[in-house]
């Protein structure tokens, strides 16, 4: 150091430089924040010593509040994911707040990468719609950030959440389902690639479904087809029931949007809905009302649960820390996909 020069205090700038990583790496570090590794954050603290690098007061307390917020969703294709985020929209249009909505994409990693940008990003909070992960990933998470978990079932006391009672929905269908005469009734699950958390909406309403076909006395006739919730996945699982040789009298699809595919798997045969085959789904989007379609299903009030799921985190961020969990009860609303089953058997094959 020449004569009379002074001392540059190190920035962190320089301490990711040091350590060889990026700014916003070494960021998360003196954050504290979530999706940073043990070995990311002993390779920073060491430059940070190595340095004598000392956070500024001043700098820690310049952030403030943006009045941001942002709800991270996988399937933006699924009309029931639209209704849940319209309702946190107008919660947070209600209390002056911008939202941002993210696509996750599919998978815990594009999920868990989401969710670092956004707290680089400096949002306020944000709300989770059945993420991936297990509690204690969720709650690493939610120290770094005011969070809800919202479809996703359980407690914790480091977030909110809100969710349907998808078991107790799953039950009103087969409920019904069975008081109309039906015993053969197949049920479209959700199938996601690397994961079996039991407490996502997938395998509660399956779970809702084996139950309600156990206590009717029909654990023999139980019959679940793993596929997607997705109109293609709803079309390969029509198919896959019209190639059998002796087909369900109905079929309960655990979402709406999965039920349109088999729905149109049905009619491409000719079968015709609810004459042959009855179809249930759950969700109540929107389109299942039209008078064409008017399938039968669960309505779980998406609107309600998104604006509670943003008033609680809106709640989170001016300071409340005791854990809110709010659960919906859902409704039936039986449409005109459902019927009782026709007094005879009738073929498979697609009509010519």
């Amino acid at each position: 150091m020449s004569k009379g020069s002074v001392s540059k205090r190190p920035t962190i700038v320089d301490v990711a430089a040091h350590a060889g990583v990026s700014t916003a790496a070494a960021s998360k570090v003196l954050r504290n924040a979530y999706g940073v590794s043990p070995e990311m954050k002993a390779k920073v603290q060491a430059s940070m010593k190595a340095l004598g690098y000392r956070p500024l007061a001043s700098a820690r307390g310049m952030r403030g509040r943006t009045h941001t917020v942002a709800v991270v969703v996988a399937d933006l294709h699924n009309e029931f994911s639209s209704l849940l985020v319209e309702g946190i929209r107008r919660e947070c249009e209600r209390q002056k707040y911008r939202l941002l909505v993210a696509p996750a994409g599919s998978g815990k990693a594009a999920q868990d990468r989401m969710v670092e940008d956004l707290i680089d990003r400096g949002m306020d909070g944000i709300v989770l719609i059945s993420p991936l992960g297990t509690d204690a990933e969720l709650e690493t998470m939610a120290k770094s950030i005011p969070s809800v978990v919202l479809g996703r079932h359980g407690a914790s006391p480091e977030f909110d959440s809100v969710a349907a009672d998808d078991f107790g929905g799953a039950n009103l269908v087969v409920d019904y389902l069975v008081s109309l005469g039906h015993r053969q009734i197949t049920y479209i699950n959700h199938t996601t690639e690397g994961t079996n958390d039991a407490r996502l909406p997938e395998e509660v309403r399956v779970r809702g479904y084996v139950d309600a076909m156990i206590r009717h006395g029909l654990g023999d006739a139980i019959d679940i087809i793993q596929s997607q919730w997705s109109q293609e996945g709803g079309e390969e699982s029509g198919r896959a029931i019209l190639s059998r040789t002796t087909k369900p009298t109905a079929v309960f699809a655990g979402c709406d949007v999965a039920a349109f595919g088999v729905l149109t798997a049905l009619w491409e045969a000719g079968i015709r809905v609810p004459d042959e085959v009855s179809v249930a789904g759950f969700d109540n989007i929107f389109t299942t009302s039209l008078a064409p379609i008017s399938i039968t299903t669960v309505d779980q009030s998406g609107l309600d649960m998104g604006a509670t799921a943003g008033r609680l985190l809106l709640e989170r961020i001016s300071g409340r820390t005791e854990a809110v969990n709010s659960v919906v009860r859902p409704s039936l609303v039986t449409r005109k996909t459902t019927a009782a089953p026709a007094p005879y058997p009738v073929d498979v094959a697609p009509r010519q």
